[in-house]
């Protein structure tokens, strides 16, 4: 039996990580959307705006920890084109990974309209009263910017808080909404904006939310290049691709010691576990 570390590079497995991105990306929307929505429902002054939020940061830091072994946790149009351009992720799977984020969205949105009603523009990435759509534009760029720095820095060798990016990058959205919510309604993500404008029917101000971000995460692997040289290293691909499968055994519990045994040649080497990139590079 060939041992498992390769499971998740192979395009057999794709749609283990397609789904991992559309259910992680339905998770985000349903608390990105669902805080306005909800409030729109309940009288408008239910969720106030830092728990609107707030509630997005906290879940895509549990999406990550829970799901970021799969696919790597992009959730977001502009992080699968970052890892693309650092060569951390290899260009032929970016579509599919967009069109799984994007039906993500518009599943969330279409629960939530179902469950609640559409409350008008609540829900909605907009800019805020008095802002001009090349001024919310601007503001996603430049949050975009520090988002996927914060992704790509946190996805290197460079961070040091270890595999628990998630701190980062959730303290990133929430401290983002904090100030720039009222502004744009700090979307960062093209998908997150798009998939319920879609939905809504609604496509005010739509290119100031898909050319802010992209824009945006072009910028960041730039400053990356700049602060780290060119990606395409362990930890960088490692964190793009996902690693559950150089962990993973089927089987009972039981079973795992013997079969990794086995595989490893001999009991001295029961606990060597393959989980380099090098050998499954898609």
């Amino acid at each position: 039996m060939r041992g498992r570390s390769s499971d998740f590079n192979d395009a057999q497995f794709e749609w283990r990580r397609l789904f991992a991105e559309m259910f992680g990306t339905f998770l985000l929307v349903l608390a990105a959307v669902g805080g306005g929505m909800v409030n729109a429902r309940f009288g408008g002054n239910l969720v106030p705006l830092t728990a609107q939020v707030t509630a997005p940061g906290l879940m895509v830091g549990a999406i990550i920890l829970s799901m970021g072994a799969v696919s790597g946790a992009h959730l977001n149009p502009g992080v699968s084109i970052a890892f693309a351009l650092r060569h951390d992720f290899p260009w032929r799977r970016v579509p599919g990974y967009i069109a799984a984020q994007f039906a993500g969205a518009i599943l969330a949105t279409v629960l939530l309209a179902a469950l609640l009603g559409r409350q008008g523009t609540a829900g909605l990435s907009l800019p805020g009263p008095g802002i001009s759509e090349v001024t919310a534009m601007a503001w996603e760029l430049i949050l975009s910017v520090g988002l996927i720095s914060t992704i790509l820095g946190t996805a290197s060798g460079a961070q040091n808080i270890g595999p628990l990016n998630a701190i980062g990058v959730a303290s990133y959205i929430v401290l983002a909404g904090l100030f720039g919510a009222p502004v744009s309604g700090a979307s960062m993500n093209v998908a997150r904006s798009l998939g319920p404008a879609l939905v809504l029917g609604d496509l005010t101000s739509w290119w100031a939310y898909f050319v802010g971000p992209i824009a945006g995460a072009v910028i960041a692997v730039a400053i990356a290049s700049i602060l780290r040289g060119p990606g395409g290293g362990y930890y960088g691909t490692t964190a793009a691709r996902g690693t559950l499968g150089s962990q993973w055994r089927p089987g009972p519990i039981e079973s795992r010691a013997v079969a990794t045994s086995e595989e490893a040649g001999g009991p001295g080497d029961a606990n060597v576990v393959d989980d380099s990139p090098n050998g499954a590079q898609a």
